[in-house]
C-alpha cells in the first residue's frame, strides 16, 4: 500500500527541482485529480466487500463477478467525466490558486493526469478484488513496474531526455498517466491467469448484484469525493497563507500519505477478514479482526514513523530545495509522525466498517469531522488569524483524533454487523 503514493512522490521529488511554484502547482493539482478520481475509485469498496462476502459464503465461482461490474462501472463513469473535466479545467483551475504562476503550472499537470482517469478506476477495482480473495501479493510486481515506468517516463518528459522536448510539470502528469495504463494492462493479464475460474470476463453481474454493489460503493465514493474536495479546499487555504506554505504543505501531505498508507493496507486486510467472517456467520470473529489488525498496524507504523520524528530535515530535503520553505515544514512533519499511530488505528477501524458494508456511517462521520471541524479551523488559524502552518497542523492532529474516537465507539456498538449484502 505504501507504493500507491510513490507515483505522487516521484512527481514531487522531480518537480521540486523546478522551484516552489512548480511544487505548489503540482500539489494543488494532485489533490484536484484525487477529487476527480475519488468517486470512481470508491467502486473498489463494493468490489472488495462483495467478493469477500462471496468467498466467506463458499461461492468461489462468483467472486470475480463483482470485479466485472466494477470494471464496467469505472469505464462508464470515467470516460465522460474525463471529457467534461478537460473542457472545464481552463475555466475553474485559476480559482484554486492565488498565484497565477502556480495556477498555470498546476492546470497543465492536472490536464495530463486526467488522461489516466479510466486506468485509475480499473486499477482500484482490481485492487479490491485481489485483496478480497487473499491474492494481494499478485499485484506487487505490477506496482514495481508502474513505479519504475513512472520514474523513467518522468525523467524523459520533465527534463527532455532522449531527444524528447522538455515538458516540465506537464511531463510529470503525462508520465504518471501512461504508467497507470501500464499497470492496468498487467492487471488484466493477472486476472486472466488467476480469476477466469471465478467468473472474470465471463459473467455480467445481475441486477441484484449491481444494486448491492452500488448500495455499498456510492456512499464510499461520495465519502472519498468529499474528502478529496476537502483536501482541495485545504490546499486553497494554504495558498491564501502563502506560496511557500502551499509548497511545504504539498510535501507534508504526501509524506503523511506514505506514513498512513501502510495503515490503509492493514485496513484493507481487516476489511477482507471482517467481510469473510460475516459471510461465514461469525459476528464475534468479525469484531475481533479489527482489534487484532489494528494492534499490528500501530506497532508497524510506529517504527516507520521514526525517521520523520528524528530526522525531519533529512526527509524534507529530498523534496524541498528552498531552505526557508523546508524550515516551515519541520515541526508539522514531527507532529505528523507523532500522530501516525492514531491514524493507523483509525484507518483500520474505518476500513473494517466498510468491509462490513457500513459505508454510509463512514461517509457521515468522515465528512462531518472534515467539513464541520477541520476545514473551518484551518481557515480560521491560517488566513484569518495568521498563525501559520504549524497551527494548521495542530488542527489536523485534533481532527484525526476525533475520527479515531468516533470509530472506536461505533465499532463497539456493533450496528455494522446488521448490514446485508
Amino acid at each position: 500500500m505504501a507504493s500507491q503514493n510513490v507515483l505522487n512522490l516521484v512527481d514531487i521529488a522531480m518537480v521540486g527541482t523546478l522551484g516552489d511554484a512548480a511544487l505548489a502547482g503540482v500539489g494543488i493539482a494532485g489533490f484536484t485529480n484525487f477529487m476527480a478520481t475519488s468517486f470512481i475509485t470508491g467502486m473498489a469498496v463494493g468490489v472488495q466487500a462483495m467478493a469477500a462476502r462471496r468467498l466467506g459464503e463458499g461461492r468461489f465461482e462468483e467472486t470475480a463477478v463483482p470485479l466485472n461490474g466494477g470494471l464496467l462501472s469505472a469505464v462508464a463513469v470515467a470516460l465522460p467525466w474525463t471529457i467534461v473535466l478537460l473542457l472545464a479545467a481552463p475555466t475553474f483551475f485559476p480559482y484554486l490558486a492565488a498565484d497565477p504562476e502556480v495556477a498555470g503550472l498546476g492546470g497543465s499537470y492536472f490536464s495530463m493526469r486526467l488522461l489516466g482517469l479510466a486506468g485509475v478506476g480499473m486499477n482500484f477495482a482490481f485492487r479490491g478484488y485481489w485483496n478480497a480473495v487473499h491474492l494481494s501479493r499478485l499485484y506487487m510486481g505490477t506496482l514495481l513496474l508502474m513505479h519504475s515506468s513512472n520514474i523513467f517516463l518522468n525523467w524523459i518528459l520533465i527534463f527532455g531526455k532522449l531527444g524528447v522536448p522538455a515538458m516540465g510539470v506537464a511531463g510529470a502528469g503525462l508520465g504518471t498517466s501512461v504508467a497507470t495504463y501500464i499497470g492496468t494492462a498487467c492487471y488484466f493479464i493477472l486476472a486472466l491467469r488467476h480469476a477466469r475460474h471465478s467468473g472474470f470476463l465471463s459473467r455480467v453481474p445481475d441486477r441484484a448484484t449491481f444494486k448491492a454493489m452500488f448500495r455499498t460503493s456510492v456512499p464510499a465514493g461520495l465519502q472519498q469525493f468529499f474528502f478529496a474536495s476537502g483536501m482541495t479546499v485545504f490546499f486553497w487555504i494554504l495558498g491564501r497563507v502563502g506560496t511557500a506554505e502551499l509548497a511545504a504543505g504539498n510535501v507534508l501531505v504526501n509524506i503523511m500519505l506514505v506514513a498512513v498508507l501502510p495503515s490503509i493496507g492493514f485496513g484493507l486486510a481487516a476489511a477482507t477478514l471482517v467481510g469473510e467472517s460475516l459471510g461465514a456467520g461469525s459476528r464475534v470473529e468479525a469484531s475481533a479482526w479489527a482489534w487484532r489488525v489494528g494492534g499490528i498496524a500501530v506497532a508497524v507504523v510506529s517504527v516507520l514513523a521514526l525517521p520523520m520524528l528524528v530526522w525531519p530535515s533529512a526527509v524534507l530535503g529530498v523534496f524541498i530545495h528552498d531552505a526557508p520553505t523546508a524550515a516551515l515544514a519541520v515541526f508539522p512533519l514531527r507532529l505528523t509522525a507523532a500522530m501516525a499511530t492514531v491514524d493507523a488505528m483509525g484507518f483500520v477501524l474505518m476500513n473494517s466498517h466498510m468491509g462490513a458494508g457500513n459505508t454510509r456511517h463512514v461517509m457521515v462521520v468522515s465528512l462531518a469531522a472534515q467539513w464541520a471541524l477541520f476545514l473551518p479551523a484551518a481557515y480560521l488559524l491560517g488566513p484569518v488569524l495568521g498563525l501559520g502552518l504549524s497551527a494548521i497542523w495542530w488542527a489536523n492532529a485534533a481532527y484525526r483524533l476525533i475520527l479515531l474516537l468516533t470509530f472506536v465507539r461505533s465499532w463497539r456498538v456493533g450496528a455494522w454487523a446488521q448490514v446485508q449484502l
